[in-house]
């Protein structure tokens, strides 16, 4: 696999960075994309799939992809135009996609909208909860999320969201009585350097997360949808929504190594089952 090459589109609102790993011709282009997580996070990854061309990205607002329009939120309808115009750019259609956590949100949508363009979507762990029956609880803590984060700033609204992401099975519709859990508890700051760029606190946390998908048009479409959840990620809600996303296409989730970051070799300090999710997922494609 040749070292990955930058290429740039300019889109609505937008200027996205996506990068092009040249490699054999074992398979379809695979692109595998996150949100916010950018490409940096799946270099440990795409080096697993040598034996074919590996496309990463960096969403609308992460990383080196601006907004230029200066919106408050992004949608994953958005997103999918993006990953839209991303396989159009890099010309091999249909692909083959794996897409996690608020990335397999965007490619479900993606599906729903140009079926045509994904071969195989693997989508792991999207945390989005409308089929959950805590969804209006969980629908509230992320709103307290981002409003967390616009009062106060970066570090009690990570706290905040790293319980969430934590909490073990249904989130209780009292779950906002509970003191606020200390930032410094997880190594983050507690004073506020006013900055409000983050994508994931401050663009995507309710709109990912409110997402309803287009079920219909999903199971309609000629690509070949898997689920799939972490073998160690319990009930935590992004696993309870895949597989509750499983069930609205009429299946069970596939599982795979590791957590919600299974895939992970050290990207941003963190180590999953990389060797392992890489030869699960290879045998889905």
């Amino acid at each position: 696999m040749t070292e990955p090459q930058t290429r740039t589109i300019e889109a609505p609102g937008a200027v996205l960075h996506y990068d092009v790993r040249e490699g054999g011709d074992a398979g379809p282009t695979l692109l595998v994309v996150g949100s916010p997580m950018a490409a940096a996070g799946f270099a440990t990854l795409a080096g697993h799939f040598a034996d074919r061309r590996v496309v990463t990205y960096d969403p609308r607002g992460s990383e080196r992809s601006p907004r230029t329009d200066g919106a408050e939120e992004t949608t994953p309808e958005e997103h999918a135009d993006d990953l839209h115009r991303v396989i159009a750019a890099i010309g091999s259609e249909p692909v083959d996609v794996f897409a996690s956590s608020g990335g397999a949100v965007n490619a479900l949508a993606l599906v729903a909208k140009h079926p045509g363009q994904v071969r195989v979507l693997v989508a792991h762990e999207p945390p989005a909860p409308q089929e959950l029956d805590d969804r209006e609880a969980v629908l509230a803590v992320c709103r307290d999320i981002r409003e967390t984060y616009l009062k106060s700033g970066f570090g009690p609204a990570m706290a905040k969201f790293i319980a969430l992401v934590s909490y073990d099975g249904p989130v209780p519709a009292d779950y906002l009585e509970a003191p606020a859990p200390d930032p410094a508890a997880f190594g983050l700051p507690s004073e506020d350097d006013g900055s409000r760029d983050d994508p994931l606190l401050g663009q995507n946390m309710v709109t990912c997360n409110a997402y309803r998908q287009d079920w219909d048009a999903i199971r309609a479409a000629a690509t070949r949808v898997v689920i799939a959840v972490g073998e160690d990620s319990g009930q935590t809600m992004a696993a309870r929504a895949a597989r509750a996303d499983a069930e609205a296409l009429g299946g069970e989730a596939v599982v795979l190594p590791g957590d919600h970051g299974g895939f992970l070799g050290g990207e941003y300090g963190q180590t999953g089952k990389p060797d392992e999710f890489a030869a699960a997922l290879r045998a889905l494609l």
